[in-house]
């Protein structure tokens, strides 16, 4: 009989259409049977599609259609006619397929009557709200080496937990904006399985080294059975950040020249473009998206095993970030989101160096533009938060500025150190992208038709935090940037110091010490934190109803006592507020109650963006 290797997740569902991907044990028919699914409510809803090959593993993401608008319907897999999923014996409910309602019934569609409503699920011909569940930087068990104490438990597991005891709310979507898998921080485990496979005292070491070791990873992450069983359940939208690859993956093109020098990297990068793809990026498109891909019908086209295909696909996406585009939009009802890549899109030479290359700018500002009017929020996915403490990103600044010569060939080469071994390479550490999306941000809230919210939602730091741009008053959206990681991770106390002290007034005169240095100009938008730094592990919601957004961040505690959560853990609240304009109060003091810096003129007139990510090259 053939078995169920990984999965099911389900990765894509709106109105009437679903994906739901598998991993099978050899080559075979995936079935996706739903009861009762169909529009009229009565007939059974069946989607199937073969396995395809990628370095001996088999894989199927088989696209459903024909289910009734604002439905939930429990589903079934079988492969080659025989039922694996659920197993016998789950403990767990059914997996079902969620469908969003139809035009305007979620999270859209009209004010709500008060604040609470962002909150209800609402009864017949009511809008029914969309809660998106977001976080980042997730180990699926500690990492060998780690010098970390007790990290606590795991936040996507606590909340899979109380999903199944009803004591939280089955999310619509789930948005995992980096750091999926640790490609460079593995757990004993999967070092015994490199270890029976090759010597660790050989480059890369306890690291992947290709694609194989890389679904030794998805396997370690993915079969938890409670995050299994979510991930069955629950939409999930992925982006990928440095450590699915490499700690400061693209820093700089002196770090791209060097790790490219090595004689492990090229395996390396292709295992990890090529799982990507497989594990997390097809997931991430529609139905009608797979239709149109090129290189995916390729792959399920190929006369066995795809994985030239996709190794040819990777180098090239890694040599030129114009041949791939990882980007990618997603309509929740009235709510759009726009999941960046912040990773691979980088251009790297000075002085063209940009977070997005041109084509990926262009994108962006085309899915904001597009349909203005036709969405009530506005979410942005970026894996690296675009507003840091005031401290840290004049040191970014200052480290760019030096790397370009503002200072001379000396300072140069120690900008570039600095930026290597202090991770100086977010928004901040691109000024020129920095501002273009500060004005795209301000743009998109402009007008009539602008949306309640432009958020920004981000990760990588390890700890959570809400920051506000201040623009003049013709941008009439709420923006504000919105940052959650790590679910299951740790932060040493001296970063925990150092992001604190980066909001302190000692820390804002520092960072103008080194603006002036590096003659980096004032930034072209001022900004303010309005909560936080929250530690530990984490996950926030966004309830939006109507054009009204509520906001909720919850920290993973261990049942019975500390450690990392074995015996059990939930999740408890650490904040609950309605994201209105009154959100961080005053808007004109600081976030410890002081002033705030004087704003600079408004960026909605900066430079246009453009933007660019799935196969633009293909085959």
């Amino acid at each position: 009989m053939t078995a169920l290797r990984l999965g099911p997740l389900l990765r894509y569902a709106d109105t009437d259409s679903a994906t739901v991907w598998v991993e099978t044990d050899r080559p075979c028919e995936a079935e996706v049977r739903c009861d009762g699914g169909s529009g009229d409510g009565r007939a059974e809803v069946r989607a199937a599609a073969r396995t395809w090959q990628v370095a001996g593993h088999h894989y199927a993401l088989v696209p459903v259609t024909g289910l009734r608008p604002g439905t939930e319907t429990p589903y079934r897999v079988l492969l080659d006619g025989e039922q694996v999923w659920p197993p016998p014996g789950s403990p767990f409910p059914p997996s079902t397929i969620r469908t969003l309602p139809p035009e305007g019934g979620a999270g859209g569609g009209g004010e709500a009557e008060d604040s609470e409503s962002a909150g209800s699920d609402g009864g017949p011909g009511e809008v029914r709200p969309l809660r998106v569940v977001f976080g980042s930087c997730r180990w699926a068990a500690r990492p060998s080496a780690s010098a970390h104490g007790a990290i606590g438990p795991d936040a996507l597991d606590a909340l899979a937990r109380d999903v199944l005891a009803g004591a939280a709310e089955r999310p619509d979507v789930l948005l995992l904006l980096g750091d999926q898998v640790y490609a460079d921080e593995t757990s004993e485990v999967i070092r015994r399985r490199i270890a029976a496979r090759r010597s660790l005292r050989e480059a890369p070491w306890g690291q992947v080294a290709d694609y194989e070791e890389y679904t030794w990873l998805y396997e370690e992450s993915w079969l938890d059975p409670r995050v299994r069983w979510l991930l069955s359940t629950v939409p999930s939208c992925m982006i990928f950040d440095d450590h699915d690859l490499i700690d400061d993956w693209n820093t700089s093109e002196a770090w791209q020249r060097e790790i490219r020098a090595t004689p492990w990297w090229r395996e390396r990068v292709l295992g990890g473009l090529t799982s990507y793809w497989v594990h997390q990026h097809l997931g991430n498109l529609s139905p009608t998206e797979l239709a149109g891909d090129e290189l995916y019908a390729a792959v399920r086209g190929a006369d066995g095993d795809a994985a030239g295909l996709l190794r040819a696909f990777a180098e090239r996406a890694d040599s030129d970030p114009a041949a791939a585009r990882w980007s990618y939009r997603r309509d929740l009802g009235r709510t759009r989101l726009l999941m960046v890549d912040t990773r691979a899109a980088r251009v790297l030479p000075e002085p063209e160096r940009a977070m997005l290359d041109e084509s990926e700018t262009r994108w962006l500002r085309e899915q904001v533009a597009d349909g203005r009017g036709t969405y009530d929020h506005l979410l942005v996915g970026s894996s690296l938060p675009w507003l840091l403490p005031p401290a840290v990103h004049d040191a970014e600044a200052w480290s760019a500025a030096l790397c370009r010569g503002a200072r001379g060939p000396r300072w140069a080469r120690l900008g570039e150190r600095v930026r290597q071994a202090a991770d100086l390479e977010h928004w901040a550490a691109f000024p020129e992208s920095f501002g273009e999306l500060a004005g795209l941000l301000a743009e998109a809230g402009r007008g009539e038709e602008a949306p309640a919210t432009v958020l920004v939602l981000s990760g990588d730091v390890h700890h959570a935090y809400t920051a506000e741009p201040r623009f003049a008053p013709a941008v009439r959206s709420r923006v504000a940037q919105l940052t959650c990681s790590p679910m299951h991770n740790g932060v040493p106390a001296v970063l925990r110091w150092g992001f604190r002290f980066g909001w302190s007034r000692t820390g804002r005169l520092l960072g103008r010490v080194l603006a002036r240095h590096g003659r980096t100009g004032r930034p072209p938008v001022e900004w303010r934190r309005t909560g936080g730094p929250w530690f530990g592990n984490q996950l926030m919601t966004l309830t939006l109803s109507g054009r009204r957004a509520r906001l909720r961040l919850d920290r993973a505690r261990a049942r019975g006592g500390a450690g990392d959560g074995n015996g059990g853990a939930a999740l408890e609240k650490v904040l609950d507020r309605e994201l209105d304009r009154e959100l961080g109060g005053e808007l004109g003091r600081g976030p410890d109650g002081g002033p705030g810096r004087t704003p600079p003129p408004d960026p909605s007139g900066a430079a246009a963006s453009t933007s660019r990510a799935s196969d633009r090259a293909p085959g």
